[in-house]
């Protein structure tokens, strides 16, 4: 209660200041300052609607897919021009508020500057009409080619995966975490294709050898969970389970196979809730694409994965804790989005958390052993790639972004925090940081401010040690625990389960 009153006071003082004084329109900012994007996002307004409409004029895997990206957004400032984030094929037409408005391309910003300057507070409407599409990934292609592509051509169809940094070349947005919105999201289709995208199916019809889809995410979601499955899969809808409507997709040859793997979810769901609290949003399921890709990925309301994970020769012990890692996105990077990815580890280091758990609950992966290996590699990673909560690697190499460091030691940070608190008050906590910031991103100061308020003592100089430090401090209650030292030519021992998988 304590994190949110100090983050709406925050927010009161700086709208007061600013309707006090209010300044000439002047042009929004091309970025939000990130330090690992510093190119990414965009100031000078807060998206609060997308509505986006796509027209797949083939059943084609690659397609140049026409679309129009309608942005309800409000004004933070007086603006005489504004930034939209885009890298998509081209751009037909741009209007603001019902008009049309001048637009310009400057490398992946969409520079769009209105008849008229948009008031401070104010709402506004942008229109923008044009085409991007599903690509071929090439044979052999590295992790940053993969996720460069965004939205990629499938042996059934296509898919997208857009974490962190490339929604923007499947529609133009305010593309970072800190900006959520709710969504609309449309498309037409050959009626002998199905299409699937985050939230509920609100509407569908066929007509002419044409099918129109409408599904509404009606809880807000950062640009990067967007998930747009076209193509031959088959929905198997499960119906509902403690209010969660749950619902898979598949390649329509593989859903028998996949069965098994798909049944686990509502199992996991129930583990999940007792331990997170109340899921997050309306709808929950798996997606197993018949694409080869190495990462699985929490698209919102429905996690996506490559669908040899839940085949031979990969057993449940394996591929069952990586659900459990995905799910527990849901309310740990999700519902509450980092507000900068240098938070990635509140993500990152929680679905950790509950993967090693489920692990050790249900196959005897021993958790602590699994922690400790994490510990003694801790300097080791440090020194590769940062601070736990302040990455040195961001753009120019994703999967060093998303590196064990943030993963594994994100996870020996929470040991640390139970330790000192104590396990009632962590699982208090655990629960609280997803109910009183749901829907919202949310800051490590934050995560530390409501742990200290919950755990009655404060934990900021702790914490930051932990999480901003360039060596690993002594773990609480395990004086006994060492740390390899950085140069030792042994692998690094954080993984004990190696996976072929990079967990987002």
């Amino acid at each position: 209660m304590l994190a949110v009153a100090v983050t709406a006071l925050a927010s009161w003082g700086a709208a007061e200041s600013a309707a006090a004084h209010p300044d000439t329109a002047t042009p929004g900012a091309p970025s939000v300052g990130d330090r690992l994007f510093p190119g990414l996002g965009n100031g000078g307004y807060d998206v609060e609607h997308y509505t986006l409409d796509f027209n797949y004029a083939t059943a084609a895997s690659v397609q140049s897919v026409t679309a129009q990206a309608t942005i309800e957004a409000r004004a933070t400032q007086a603006l005489s021009r504004f930034d939209l984030d885009f890298d998509g094929d081209s751009v037909q037409a741009v209007s603001v508020n019902g008009r049309p408005a001048n637009f310009a391309r400057q490398g992946e910003e969409l520079v769009v500057t209105p008849r008229s300057s948009l008031a401070d507070h104010r709402d506004f409407t942008v229109q923008v009409a044009y085409t991007s599409g599903p690509r071929e990934i090439p044979p052999n292609a590295d992790l940053n080619t993969v996720l460069g592509t965004a939205w990629f051509a499938t042996p059934s169809g296509s898919i997208t995966a857009a974490q962190p940094s490339r929604a923007h070349r499947i529609f133009p947005s305010n593309d970072h975490p800190s900006d959520k919105a709710t969504y609309t999201i449309r498309a037409t289709t050959p009626a002998t294709s199905n299409f699937t995208a985050n939230g509920e199916l609100a509407g569908k019809s066929t007509r002419n050898g044409r099918t129109s889809w409408v599904f509404e995410e009606r809880e807000p979601m950062a640009s990067e969970l967007i998930q747009l499955a076209f193509g031959n899969h088959t929905v198997k809808v499960r119906g509902f389970h403690h209010g969660i409507f749950v619902r898979d997709l598949a390649p329509t040859p593989e859903l028998a196979a996949l069965e098994p793997a798909f049944s686990r979810e509502l199992d996991h769901l129930d583990w999940m809730t007792a331990r997170a609290g109340r899921y997050p949003f309306r709808s929950y399921g798996t997606f197993a694409s018949d694409a080869t890709f190495p990462f699985a990925l929490e698209t919102q309301t429905i996690s996506l994965y490559p669908d040899f994970l839940f085949l031979p020769p990969f057993p449940a012990s394996f591929y069952e804790p990586i659900m459990v890692h995905e799910l527990a996105h849901m309310w740990y990077g999700d519902s509450v989005a980092p507000a900068r990815w240098s938070d990635v580890w509140l993500n990152e280091g929680h679905a950790t958390w509950y993967e090693w758990n489920y692990g050790n609950d249900f196959f005897g992966i021993n958790f602590v052993d699994r922690i400790h290996a994490a510990y003694a590699a801790g300097d080791q990673l440090r020194a590769l790639y940062g601070p736990v909560a302040q990455p040195i690697h961001g753009a120019d190499d994703i999967a060093n972004m998303f590196s064990p460091n943030i993963y594994d030691s994100g996870a020996v940070v929470l040991f640390a925090l139970r330790q000192v608190i104590g396990v009632r008050a962590f699982a208090t906590l655990e629960k609280a940081w997803p109910t009183l910031f749901a829907g919202r991103s949310a800051t490590t100061q934050e995560f530390i401010l409501l742990a200290s308020l919950i755990g009655h003592k404060d934990l900021r100089g702790f914490l930051n040690d932990w999480l901003y430090g360039t060596k690993t401090p002594v773990m609480p209650g395990h004086p006994e625990w060492t740390v390899d030292p950085v140069g030792v030519p042994a692998p690094l021992r954080a993984q004990t389960v190696v996976s072929p998988l990079l967990k987002r």
